[in-house]
């Protein structure tokens, strides 16, 4: 079985961004921002938002262990 952990914390820690500056760059409300590593769902639109204000890809923002 896959696991897969979103890891947008642990990106802005490294980056030294706020999840409110993430907010402003990417539109996504910091609420949603706040919640996203503790969703195992997200907006398609937020994904793409978020990578885009990062510039990383959407698969960047995940951990995924296959190791099972």
């Amino acid at each position: 079985m896959i696991k897969v952990t979103p890891r947008l914390n642990e990106i802005l820690k490294e980056r030294d961004i706020t999840q409110l500056q993430l907010a402003a760059m990417s539109g996504v409300p910091q609420p949603s921002i706040s919640r996203f590593d503790k969703n195992t769902r997200h907006e398609a639109v937020h994904l793409f938002a978020i990578s885009c204000a990062l510039g990383v890809s959407i698969e960047e923002l995940f951990r995924v262990d296959d190791s099972e």
